[in-house]
């Protein structure tokens, strides 16, 4: 491993995003065309600025599905993969790139189903199988022994990263481990001088045990972007209020305060009476555009939007209705994993 890479922003140049595309042996099944057209939705955006890698256990069913959406170049700048899947989370699948000098470092950690909740073997061997088919390039590093999800950590670059103590604490994670020895293994494996743990703020609908990319994501200049909450009688009110109250306390490395930058709350979305964890924290980087969650609300989405293009003025910015992606309690970022290093057709 190289010892002077970083856990990259996912702002840095990307070769390539991943999704991981949903199929009827998915809890997607009851409504699988809906949830399709927002991941073509997704491609769509998405290649139009960069390549886009898809992991399918059939393939050739989605390049013929996408056929009918993109043009030939758009196409041209997707890499298919046939793998089984457990679902459709690249977030918390997928690789965790560390980079320097021109060379890449795969962290390649267990994924457990947010804590053996739900079955994910399938997904947890995806990665280890683009690295054999050749699919992408890089030092590849076996860190199975921890349970780390994507969602769970922001990076600013430099040497910072974010997280949540509810999540990294939580059961059936990496017990018996304690915060401190958890905060150890985090600066070792991802090269981080200093972690900064976030003490509240949880979506009720969230099967993640509050990942940080529902509720605070780090942008370039020092900037973290979080979702605020004005109504009392929503019962987010006061651990988001606290939530806010320990950002103000955040300094960055230089010891100076953090640029804030409060993101709406969506209204409350229902689904069979239980609320479903609708965040505009949850947007996608690619290069030139962020892809951020809509939900139907004009003011709130449009207000989401303005500040996003406030943090980052020169990239596009794009919005796409998540109103089926959080039915099964994610959004779009959880949806996709940024990768760095280059990545070529499967070896055949």
């Amino acid at each position: 491993m190289n010892n002077n890479a970083i856990l990259l922003p996912e702002w840095a140049n990307q070769s390539a995003i991943q999704l991981t595309w949903p199929h009827e042996g998915t809890d997607w099944r009851e409504y699988l065309d809906d949830i399709c057209a927002t991941y073509a939705e997704m491609a769509d955006a998405i290649t139009r600025y960069e390549k886009l890698l898809v992991v399918a256990p059939e393939p050739e069913l989605v390049k013929k599905e996408l056929s009918k959406r993109l043009t030939s170049c758009q196409l041209d700048n997707i890499i298919f993969h046939k793998c089984p899947t457990n679902d459709t989370w690249a977030r918390d699948h997928g690789f965790i790139t560390l980079g320097g000098d021109g060379t890449y470092t795969l962290l390649d950690f267990r994924f457990n189903g947010w804590g053996d909740k739900f079955e994910a073997a399938l997904d947890n061997a995806i990665n280890r199988s683009l690295y054999d088919n050749g699919v992408v390039e890089g030092t590849y590093t076996d860190l199975n022994s921890f349970v780390l999800e994507g969602g769970s950590i922001e990076s600013d670059g430099r040497g910072t990263v974010l997280t949540t103590s509810q999540c990294l604490l939580a059961p059936h994670r990496n017990q018996p481990l304690t915060r401190s020895e958890i905060e150890l293994k985090l600066k070792s494996m991802l090269h981080a001088e200093r972690i900064l743990w976030i003490d509240y703020g949880h979506l009720e609908g969230d099967d993640t045990d509050g990942h940080i990319d529902t509720l605070v994501r780090i942008a370039p200049d020092d900037t973290l972007l979080y979702i605020g909450c004005d109504d009392k009688s929503d019962s987010h009110y006061d651990d988001l209020k606290r939530m806010e109250e320990q950002l103000k306390t955040f300094r960055t490395a230089d010891g100076k305060p953090y640029r804030l930058m409060r993101l709406p709350m969506p209204a409350a979305i229902y689904d069979d009476g239980d609320r479903l964890p609708a965040t505009y924290a949850n947007y996608v980087i690619v290069n030139g555009a962020v892809i951020y969650p809509t939900y139907n609300q004009p003011d709130n989405d449009a207000e989401a939007e303005r500040v996003i293009k406030a943090a980052f003025p020169d990239r596009d910015v794009i919005g796409i209705d998540s109103r089926t992606v959080i039915r099964q309690h994610g959004s779009l970022h959880c949806c996709t994993m940024q990768l760095y290093s280059k990545i070529t057709e499967q070896k055949q």
